[in-house]
């Protein structure tokens, strides 16, 4: 049903409400007004726009209706904030007032449809959303539970390739695809330096164990630097290596998707194509693992692959087809259908640094299936969400891999001294 004219516009009046309340009061302020006005149901200073909330929680779609305004009304507030680090401790804040109304019984009957509205807002996609958010900017950690028993959804804020997919939906807002886009730029950054500053110094720390170890006591001359990944040092040095250094005899991954693209470029048809590619692809398995049953089910998966197309001369739009499809086949297809037995054999057999290094060899033939890609972690991110760290490494060691194969391959990190390591 189409959105009444009367309701658009009132809408309209309670954002720009709030946009004008965000630049000129203090966010202990307006969290106040927002309990009042969505949690309390009473007390609010403006009774204009008290009566606009009142009047979206009586309309016969209210379930709909509610959580769509109060989401765009939450991220009204959290987009202004995320830009001052000052006020960015107002955020979780302001979900944990959502999420702990209801705690108490309101007496008012305008007061207990709010909270109901809001007790169903709290079991929606917008909220589960909002939650992850708070994950990304809120700096103070909880330390209630040990880490491995903390639920996955806490990483959240390790991972810039997701945001995209797990903070954004088809409803977000242009200013908050703005704000998550803005957050994820700065993430990656933050991230790419401090990758590059850590191998630098463990390069310089190998290089001075050499030339004369008691130095490495005084940290004067060699300043200590955290490791920004989940990775123990050996699994991050097999992933740098492999990621920025030569990884098939003397050819980087780049140099390997340059010949790929340019034999291939002469290819006459779509099936020497798949062929081609087949090829390209399994040097990077181990080889009696590929032989049991890998090599044959991935000969097949690509045969199977638009095989109408056989005879054509391989396009863009083929290419991209393929490669999208054979992410789904090698990681996950969708939400309706989270079956990932052949990245979890993949993982059991040849390690999570090989198999994100089968994925990173498709990207760099065919960049334009990243987010193809980076949706498909996100599904699995999604359904495991709520299992403690403890019991999804897989898919922790999985996530810390494919982040250091971006940003060494498509990022800004400059990990050229790995080379200088032994």
């Amino acid at each position: 049903m189409a959105k009444s004219d009367d309701l658009y516009v009132a809408e309209q009046a309670l954002y720009e409400h709030l946009l004008d309340l965000v630049k000129v009061e203090q966010p202990d302020r307006l969290l106040d007004r927002f309990r009042s006005l969505f949690v309390q149901g009473s007390g609010y200073p403006d009774p204009e726009i008290a009566a606009i909330v009142r009047q979206i929680s009586r309309i016969d779609e209210a379930e709909r209706e509610f959580n769509s305004v109060l989401n765009r009304c939450c991220h009204i507030l959290i987009n202004h904030w995320q830009m001052d680090s000052k006020s960015q401790a107002a955020i979780p804040q302001l979900v944990s007032t959502i999420d702990t109304s209801g705690e108490r019984r309101m007496h008012s009957r305008e007061a207990r449809r709010l909270q109901l509205l809001l007790g169903q807002f709290k079991e929606s996609e917008e909220f589960v959303t909002l939650q992850r958010l708070v994950q990304v900017v809120d700096r103070t950690e909880d330390r209630s539970q040990p880490p491995e028993q903390r639920p996955l959804s806490t990483l959240i804020g390790r991972y810039p390739y997701l945001y995209n997919h797990s903070l954004l939906s088809d409803s977000s807002s242009y200013e908050h695809q703005q704000t998550i886009q803005q957050l994820q730029a700065k993430k990656q950054r933050q991230y790419e330096i401090h990758l590059s500053k850590y191998v630098t110094y463990k390069v310089r720390r190998a290089q001075l164990a050499r030339q004369n170890p008691k130095l490495l006591k005084n940290q004067r001359i060699i300043k200590p630097v955290r490791n920004p990944t989940l990775l123990e040092d050996r699994e991050l040095y097999l992933a740098v290596k492999q990621f920025a250094g030569r990884a098939e005899g003397s050819y980087t991954y780049k140099d390997l998707a340059q010949n790929f693209r340019t034999h291939t470029s002469q290819t006459r048809t779509y099936r020497e194509f798949k062929e081609d590619l087949f090829e390209y692809l399994i040097t990077t398995v181990d080889e009696e693992y590929g032989k049991r049953q890998f090599y044959e089910k991935l000969y097949q998966h690509l045969m199977n692959t638009l095989p109408q197309c056989d005879n054509q001369k391989p396009t863009d739009f083929l290419i991209i087809r393929t490669c999208s499809q054979l992410l789904n086949f090698l990681v996950v297809e969708s939400p309706q259908n989270p079956n990932h037995y052949v990245l979890i054999d993949l993982l059991s057999n040849i390690g999570p640094t090989f198999v994100m290094a089968l994925l990173l060899k498709i990207l760099l033939i065919c960049r334009k299936v990243r987010p193809h890609l980076e949706k498909r972690f996100a599904i699995l991110f999604d359904h495991y969400d709520q299992s403690t760290r403890e019991a999804v490494q897989w898919l922790i060691k999985s996530l810390e891999n494919l982040q250091v194969a971006l940003s060494t391959n498509f990022g800004s990190a400059d990990l050229s001294v790995v080379s200088q390591a032994s």
